[in-house]
């Protein structure tokens, strides 16, 4: 009887301990501690600097990472934890949003630190294949970033999942996304020190997209006209489907003096995108 009761109270002990492991699991993926060791690259090195407009630019020192041992210790650590990922605990559009705007992010900072051509740092994400190279795929087509044991590009990452048809049709996808992956380029969004979580992935995206229209290369009125990334010629409909226009998407979330300016131009034209490393020396800001 002793025995028996003993072995009812040892069952469901290891029950509750199993269940509070299972409970911490996903406490810790739904928080954004899966991107513990990212988050480690960032702190390092990533430096950001405001602009005098009241935009944000930001840049990662590369060269640095390298030339710390610990820089792929951390990697090693970060692509095994999100190979052994379950995307299924991902059952909310924060979660979700938060995972794979930081997926996209980390996976790109891993290439570049670790396909070096000749040893030396690319001078452009190009590079790799694709425009100047068009018998290579380029570093976006490449399905060679494992999620829970299933290769992805990062072009399946931005276009298929963050804003695919699944996204849509559960009323998660959001223009904001383009301010919130990050390319590697001079002429992209800005990377922000913290990751995103399902927590901040609201605030972030809203605080991104006003930063990038206090930022000259991403939009400035000369005139009357509005010269805007070439991110808006790209994926024009994603932002006319949300905010009916270009410029009612701007409208809805540029700061009021931004808003009032775009409102009295006439014209829009586009910026030529800037496909440079986004390393220190290549932004003027960090001279």
């Amino acid at each position: 009887m002793k025995r028996d009761s003993f072995t009812g109270r040892m069952a469901a002990t290891l029950l509750i301990v199993t269940a509070a492991s299972s409970l911490s699991a996903t406490e810790t993926t739904t928080a954004g501690e899966v991107f513990s060791d990212y988050q480690k690259l960032l702190e390092h090195y990533l430096q950001e600097r405001r602009t005098s407009a009241g935009g944000l630019v930001s840049a990662f020192d590369y060269k640095a990472a390298l030339a710390d041992e610990q820089t792929q210790v951390l990697l090693d650590a970060q692509s095994e934890r999100l190979a052994e990922f379950d995307v299924s605990v991902l059952d909310s559009r924060e979660k979700a949003l938060a995972f794979w705007n930081n997926a996209y992010n980390y996976f790109m900072i891993h290439q570049i630190l670790t396909e070096r051509q000749d040893g030396k740092l690319v001078d452009s994400v190009w590079d790799y294949g694709g425009r100047y190279n068009p018998f290579t795929d380029s570093v976006f087509e490449r399905d060679n970033f494992d999620i829970g044991g299933q290769d992805y590009s990062l072009n399946q990452i931005e276009k298929e999942i963050l804003l695919g048809s699944e996204f849509e049709e559960k009323g998660w996808k959001e223009a904001r996304v383009h301010f919130t992956v990050n390319c590697a380029s001079v002429g992209c969004p800005p990377l922000r020190e913290d990751i995103y979580t399902s927590d901040n992935i609201e605030e972030l995206m809203t605080e991104n997209t006003r930063l990038a229209f206090n930022t000259h290369h991403h939009l400035r009125v000369e005139g009357d006209t509005l010269l805007l990334t070439e991110l808006f010629k790209w994926y024009e409909q994603d932002f006319v489907d949300e905010g009916g226009s270009v410029r009612g998407f701007i409208r809805e979330w540029a700061d009021e003096a931004v808003a009032q300016k775009v409102k009295q131009t006439e014209s829009i034209e586009y910026i030529e995108y800037d496909w440079s490393l986004n390393r220190p020396d290549n932004f003027p800001a960090f001279q």
